[in-house]
């Protein structure tokens, strides 16, 4: 009687250690304690010093501004990336952009309206994503799918699906595909897919072989 041989559906998301012996990288949902960062399966830190590391470079993330960091799955992120919350602006409207308030002794009396304060929203990492080591990201981005950060780039501004950004501030440098087959991408979504498929159509989805994603996406 013959057995059937199962193929592996590559690791759980659920292991935060999934390189056995190479414990620099961590799926990174594991290592978030704070309610207002948000992580999607599969997105991995990578840090020699541990990926534990990683809510150290959040920065300026005040839990009473109540901005959010919202990374989605499959990303890739190098060490020291760091990522500069809401929490870091200040008063641009008066003459001094000096938080005097914040010491008090008095000076609390031009304590600003909290609609005073420059606010740029959530920050959202889409999927598939690629930053480089030591990039930072600015408050309020929106990085699109499938994007690459080169290291040490400072990204100020919103980063275009699978385009690749680079520099201080960061300007797109190129674009991984033709509008087209972005636009079929990002409709495809693989991404989103169970693990078996994605296991299943793997030679597809890094072969770049748009024509079987289109077609198993449809059946």
């Amino acid at each position: 009687m013959s057995e059937k041989i199962l193929e592996k559906q590559g690791p759980s998301p659920d292991d935060k250690s999934p390189m056995k012996g190479f414990p620099q990288v961590g799926y990174l949902k594991h290592y978030i304690t704070s309610d207002n960062i948000i992580v999607g399966d599969y997105t991995y830190y990578d840090d020699p010093e541990g990926p534990e590391r990683f809510e150290t470079n959040v920065l300026y993330h005040f839990p009473f501004i109540g901005d959010k960091l919202v990374i989605g799955r499959f990303c890739a992120i190098a060490k020291d990336v760091q990522f500069i919350m809401n929490g870091a602006n200040h008063q641009q409207s008066g003459f001094s952009t000096y938080p005097f308030y914040i010491f008090g002794n008095g000076w609390e009396k031009v304590m600003p309206q909290a609609d005073a304060l420059p606010y740029k929203g959530d920050t959202e990492i889409g999927n598939d994503v690629w930053i480089g080591y030591e990039a930072t990201i600015m408050p309020g981005v929106k990085v699109g799918s499938g994007a690459i950060i080169g290291s040490k780039s400072v990204v100020v501004s919103d980063v275009p699906a699978y385009s690749v950004v680079g520099g201080n501030p960061a300007r797109v440098i190129r674009y991984r595909f033709d509008a087209q087959t972005i636009a079929e991408l990002l409709a495809i979504a693989w991404w989103d897919w169970s693990a078996e498929k994605i296991s299943n159509n793997l030679p597809a989805i890094v072969g770049c072989d748009l024509a079987e994603l289109q077609r198993i996406s449809q059946g």
